[in-house]
């Protein structure tokens, strides 16, 4: 735990210093105009795109794999300063939750019955720090023009780390679903001796955030909008599931003996449909895909508010009143 919460720390740490370094780069580089300081809150749902759930068909990790049904919700704060009106960096923090499930799959083909009898799920509490810088190509172009239009699209890239704990299920005869924590019980082998190419994976992980949005300002001070924003992530473990199904006598040589009869259960809950009356895999038999990374993405909706003194409502246009300026 306390090297959890360290490694938590300097993760922050270093966004939060990266955040203030590049305001401040930025702002000397881009002249001395007043900086405005705006503080937001949004909330939305989030998907993860992993190994495990997704639609019919393969599995692609991304659009096409939205299951609406393992829809769940994320929310946050967030500070952004604005050196000029086309630039904007932005600190955010969020909480939210993530979570798939194989046996939810819609049936259409072949494809997406291997994932249908794998039978696995997870959920997982995610929280999330990211800086990002904040692009405005129309109000860039607007310059020349003198105003800055009402809705204003815009482009999001940066940095972030995010922690994440999966947990997965077992049913008991009853219905009765019971969750446990996944690290603990290596399902993959992570960290035994017979597999050293798969190394226990850090809870706490950096991610790439990227995406866009709409924004449109109600007044000076205030403003709300929508965003979509992915994260790409260097690890294929938020959903504890990435390589093979490895030799379950394993687990009784590592691990306690209530855990190893955890593991046996939990790592492998196969359903026979392809294969009916199958109930566990061969060791060796693929269990997840190792060539791609997990990510997630959520839509939010979010609200503006601006501090400090405001100029003026006039400086806002909207599209319809775009006019070329007299030079052109």
């Amino acid at each position: 735990m306390k090297k959890r919460l360290l490694c938590v720390c300097h993760s922050l740490l270093f966004i939060s210093c990266t955040f203030l370094f590049a305001t401040k780069s930025f702002s000397q580089l881009l002249g001395e105009k007043k900086k405005v300081v705006e503080i937001g809150f949004n909330v939305g749902p989030s998907f993860f795109l992993g190994d495990l759930g997704g639609n019919a068909g393969k599995g692609k990790r991304f659009a096409k794999d939205l299951n609406f049904q393992m829809t769940q919700l994320v929310k946050g704060g967030c500070v952004t300063v604005y050196p000029n009106d086309w630039l904007g960096f932005r600190l955010t923090a969020q909480v939210g939750t993530l979570k798939a499930e194989d046996g939810i799959i819609s049936t259409k083909g072949v494809d997406e019955l291997w994932r249908k009898q794998r039978n696995l799920d997870f959920r997982t509490q995610l929280q999330e720090v990211y800086a990002v810088a904040e692009f405005y190509p129309l109000n860039f172009l607007s310059t020349i023009a003198g105003f800055v239009p009402r809705i204003q699209p815009y482009g999001v890239a940066g940095v972030g780390v995010f922690h994440f704990d999966p947990q997965g299920s077992i049913t008991a005869s009853n219905g009765q679903k019971t969750w446990y924590y996944l690290r603990p019980l290596h399902t993959e082998g992570e960290g035994f001796p017979e597999y050293p190419d798969r190394k226990e994976y850090a809870l706490t992980q950096i991610n790439i955030p990227l995406g866009g949005g709409l924004k449109f300002m109600v007044s000076d001070r205030f403003n709300t909008g929508i965003e979509i924003l992915w994260r790409k992530s260097f690890t294929d473990y938020i959903d504890d599931v990435s390589t093979n199904y490895i030799d379950p006598n394993l687990f009784d040589k590592y691990l306690s003996r209530q855990d190893a009869a955890i593991a046996r259960q939990i790592n492998d809950k196969t359903y026979g449909i392809l294969t009916p009356g199958l109930n566990r895999y061969e060791p060796g038999t693929q269990r997840g895909n190792p060539k791609q990374n997990d990510s997630y993405v959520s839509f939010l909706f979010k609200v503006g508010i601006r501090l400090g003194p405001t100029e003026g409502s006039d400086r806002f246009r909207s599209h319809s009143q775009t006019r070329c300026p007299k030079r052109f």
